[in-house]
């Protein structure tokens, strides 16, 4: 089967993400604040002993999870918290900390890399089909003109993506945007334990071998799809939206894994 591949090597997903949070709390260690700009790719190298390839993979990683903005001939500057994804880097939001839902689903049983990423890949997508699709119509009452800024956001990243790894973290922060535009805490909260399923070898490795470059055009194609029935204020097109959308990612993952 074919796989999407790009130019840039493949980087383990937990070193990339793990590189990410050192970068992060080194930043806010130094005392940088939101519109701070961060040492170039080079210096950050120099500085943690690590190759450009895997600097510009935590850097892919944290501007997909909204914690940094790249702007071309101007450098990488640090974000707004509040886009940032929750919990990323142990700032006591949603998944954070030992009281985190990500936390306690390691402590109540998670098993393999990532604790609540142990979770089976099956049990991760019918979860999501039952809640997802139900959401969108908080999504419709709720969002507002930033929150739409940020799904556009993540459109653009993934239509730029290079490969199934830089997608994938574009997929990841497109759906975890949507579902914080419900603006409810207990929800994003509850996702923030998917998300983390999402991350995990499990789920990765099963994404991974039923990727290719068709499956990503149609991804993306049901993402615009979905963001635009949400901008229309159009519950009922946006839960159809969201229902094929996982249908199809289902089918994908299980029907050839079987």
């Amino acid at each position: 089967m074919a796989t999407a591949t790009g130019d840039t090597p493949a980087i383990p997903a937990d070193r990339g993400r793990r590189l990410a949070e050192v970068i992060l709390a080194s930043s806010r260690r130094a005392g940088l604040g939101p519109g701070s700009r961060l040492p170039t790719e080079r210096q950050l190298a120099a500085d943690l002993g690590a190759t450009r390839t895997t600097i510009r993979r935590a850097l892919a990683v944290l501007e997909a999870e909204g914690h940094i903005s790249r702007e071309v001939g101007r450098g990488t500057f640090l974000r707004d918290a509040r886009w940032a994804r929750a919990g990323a880097d142990g700032d006591g939001g949603p998944g954070a900390g030992d009281g985190g839902p990500a936390a306690r689903a390691r402590a109540a049983g998670g098993q393999g890399p990532g604790g609540s990423a142990g979770f089976a890949p099956a049990d991760v997508m019918a979860i999501r089909r039952m809640l997802e699709p139900s959401a969108m119509r908080l999504v419709v009452a709720w969002a507002t003109a930033a929150d739409f800024g940020e799904m556009d956001r993540c459109l653009a990243g993934g239509e730029q993506a290079d490969g199934y790894d830089e997608f994938e973290l574009w997929d990841l922060a497109l759906h975890r945007c949507i579902m914080a535009a419900s603006h409810s805490p207990l929800l994003a909260r509850l996702y923030a334990v998917i998300e983390d399923a999402r991350h995990g070898q499990f789920w990765g490795d099963l994404k991974r071998r039923s990727a290719s470059r068709e499956r990503q055009r149609l991804y993306q194609a049901d993402h615009r799809e979905l963001v635009a029935a949400l901008r229309a204020r159009d519950a009922d097109r946006a839960v159809e939206a969201m229902r094929t959308h996982l249908a199809r990612v289902s089918s994908h993952l299980f029907d050839e894994a079987g």
